[in-house]
């Protein structure tokens, strides 16, 4: 029993009962009934020197409370600069996340579990560690937390017990919190300090660090794993092993009856030497966890307090473990509480006082409370062991948090001239909370009897852009092409088609802009396709074989030197074409130093004639082709040649008119030379023919 007279403390009486069985199992009520009777006995025992008690301060054990690590990530691309509200969002979610975790772990719903608090384990932006999220601006934004829970169930059992026990609850605390609060006042809180209950079964841990604590933390390993040692290394039952372990801490030899009934004195030394792994194990377990709670660096110091803390080289070993000196591990007692008095009946003074004594202080101190709020209609009894927030009640309730905030709206990914350009679409709005009537925000604290209302945040709209959004300006050039002045501007091209800028882009469209970079394609995006035709290389197909012949063909010259058509142009370019022509059959036989003819000079009655024969003629489908036919372009040609047979002097009938005197008879002499011939002699180049007519018979006379 505890008295409060002013600001100092005095213990009336104290008073300890032991379970006759294990009706609790690690800081949870397995036996309603069982726990119950003790309360009753002790209450009983109370009355009787102090008259009726009704009401009664607790505290849930340390060990019920559960710490998860988990992260949450937001996608914050296009969105403006993070802000508080976003943080706190982003922090909840991942509370929510580590709650979700260890429902799953327990297979329980998330929200039969209090948050009891959280620390940031570190801020990331694109995956790099940074100090903090406001006003940052990148791809996504990444926070982890280690976050502590208490199961409702611990609470509702313990309310139950009570009841059976006649009992009315004043105030509820944390084992934790009540050692802390006696050994630790929030004047030294801003010192990085862990506090360690060692009790039975487990270990209790709490953190302390820039004004506050920071992280509650247990491992399932204390003192009864030194009593199991000592037992089974010495083959005693456990009672006795409990008594031996007692007995070492104060005395330098320790006599002990095996199960055998053998009764032997083992020096201290010796029976710390037998149990040193024991004792390893525990400041191991106790060490890791210190380090997972306090973001993997070992505090300033650290206070052991509990029954379990008296285990012999603990203090030195947890130092070592945690590459401290030594004297900054300590075991703390209640001397150390300030401002408590105690009467003289009180003769125990150890460590494992501590943790009872915070509570029934801490219970007038720092009581923690029920409240009823109501969250979108339905109602919710929380516990009010830190100022409660609106986003504490929004966990309680169940309301997943990543859900709250609107969806982006869908972005286009398109491809610009072989980028790959993303175009986000609106970012979503930020849910609507609504406290009481009033616009709320989620750090906002809540009192009894408030009521919450949250709507979910509208979602982004998706992205819609037009052409002209995304290509600032075409690029164009002058040209002149036959005295004639052309303005050409690039075409953008969308899939593969030619498009305007007033087009609207669609989710994954290859866009390309593209400026004609050759003379041919500048006569095509002209629409000056007939140009290209004339000035292509003129080439005809002679007997199977495809020939050029340049003369024919149409020429190109730009700034006045010729040049190609797949040269380059660039603004302000002169370009003039020339068109190609189409050459005769002697023309092209000319330009290929084909001979059509072989001639050869004569006399004819004292004229010079020139007889001249076809020895390869031009054919075109199968068609006979003159020597003044002409040949298109691309024509197919087949030539045959003849054979070279020599000229007679018939052949010059073909070249000349025969006119026969009226006085001369039929009878004529061909003279070749002066030299009687006949039709089918041969002639050679400068021969001299001549037709001799005889007179007539009347000319005669």
């Amino acid at each position: 029993m505890l008295q409060q007279m002013n600001d100092h403390y005095t213990i009336l009486d104290l008073v300890i009962k032991e379970h006759h069985e294990r009706a609790m199992l690690d800081g949870q009520i397995h036996d309603v009934l069982a726990v119950a009777s003790v309360m009753k006995d002790i209450k009983e025992t109370l009355e009787q020197k102090y008259g009726p008690l009704k009401r009664v301060s607790v505290a849930a054990a340390g060990r019920a409370l559960k710490t998860e690590r988990a992260e949450a990530t937001l996608l914050i691309a296009g969105k403006p600069m993070m802000t508080k509200e976003d943080v706190k969002h982003l922090e909840l979610s991942a509370v929510q996340q580590a709650q979700i975790k260890l429902a799953s772990q327990q297979q329980e719903q998330s929200h039969h579990y209090y948050c009891v608090g959280y620390s940031v384990v570190n801020y990331k932006i694109d995956g790099q560690e940074i100090g903090s999220l406001i006003d940052q601006q990148g791809t996504e934004a990444t926070v982890e937390v280690i976050a502590t829970f208490l199961p409702k169930l611990v609470v509702e059992s313990l309310l139950a017990a009570l009841q059976r026990a006649g009992l009315e609850m004043e105030a509820l605390t944390l084992e934790p919190i009540a050692a802390i609060n006696v050994l630790i006042p929030p004047t030294m809180r801003r010192l990085n300090v862990a506090l360690v209950d060692i009790g039975a079964g487990t270990s209790d841990i709490a953190i302390t660090d820039l004004g506050t604590v920071i992280a509650y933390g247990m491992v399932p390993i204390a003192g009864d794993e030194i009593t199991e040692a000592i037992s089974d290394h010495y083959l005693l039952d456990f009672p006795l092993a409990e008594k031996a372990k007692r007995e070492l801490s104060a005395n330098e030899t320790v006599t002990i009856t095996d199960i055998l009934g053998f009764e032997t004195e083992v020096s201290r030394d010796e029976m710390i030497a037998s149990i040193s792994d024991a004792i390893d194990r525990l400041a191991h377990a106790i060490s890791e966890e210190i380090l997972l709670l306090n973001s993997g660096k070992p505090p300033k110091a650290v206070m052991l307090v509990g029954g379990g803390s008296l285990t012999p080289e603990l203090p030195k070993r947890l130092a070592e473990k945690l590459q401290l000196p030594e004297n900054r591990v300590a075991i703390r007692g209640i001397d150390a509480i300030q401002k408590l008095e105690l009467t003289p009946k009180i003769a125990e003074r150890g460590p494992e006082l501590v943790t009872p004594i915070g509570i029934a202080i801490a219970s007038k101190q720092n009581p923690v409370q029920y409240i009823t709020v109501s969250v979108n209609d339905q109602l919710l009894r929380l516990f009010d062991m830190k100022a409660l927030t609106v986003g504490d009640c929004l966990l309680a309730a169940g309301i997943p948090f990543q859900k709250l905030y609107g969806k982006p709206g869908m972005a286009l990914v398109v491809t610009v001239n072989g980028q790959t350009v993303t175009i986000p679409g609106t970012y979503g709005e930020p849910p609507l909370i609504v406290k009481n009537g009033v616009i709320s925000s989620l750090d906002e604290q809540v009192h009894d009897g408030d009521k919450i209302v949250v709507e979910k945040g509208k979602d982004g709209v998706p992205a819609t852009v037009q052409l002209r959004d995304l290509i600032d300006e075409l690029p164009c050039k002058n040209v002149t092409i036959n005295g004639e002045r052309y303005k050409v501007k690039a075409t953008v091209y969308r899939n593969g088609q030619a498009v305007s800028l007033d087009n609207s882009v669609n989710d994954r469209d290859i866009i390309v802009v593209k400026m004609p970079e050759t003379i041919e394609e500048l006569l095509i995006e002209l629409h000056l396709v007939e140009w290209i035709q004339k000035i292509k290389p003129f080439t005809v197909n002679i007997n199977g074989l495809s020939v050029e012949l340049k003369q024919f063909s149409g020429k190109i010259y730009k700034n006045n030197m010729e040049t190609k058509l797949h040269s380059n142009f660039e603004d302000g370019d002169i370009i003039e074409i020339e068109n190609g022509t189409d050459p005769t059959v002697i023309e092209l036989a000319t330009a290929k130093n084909i001979q059509l003819h072989y001639s050869i000079p004569i006399t004819f009655h004292g004229k010079p004639l020139t007889l001249s024969k076809r020895i390869v003629e031009v054919y075109k489908e199968g068609q006979l082709l003159d020597e003044t036919d002409v040949i298109e372009n691309g024509s197919s040609l087949e030539l045959i040649e003849k054979k070279r047979e020599p000229f007679i002097f018939q052949d010059v009938f073909n070249y000349v008119q025969i006119d026969i005197p009226s006085s001369a008879s039929k009878t004529f002499t061909l003279l070749k030379n002066g030299e009687p011939v006949t039709f089918y002699d041969p002639i050679a180049p400068g021969d001299e023919l001549q037709i001799v007519w005889e007179a007539t018979s009347a000319e005669m006379k």
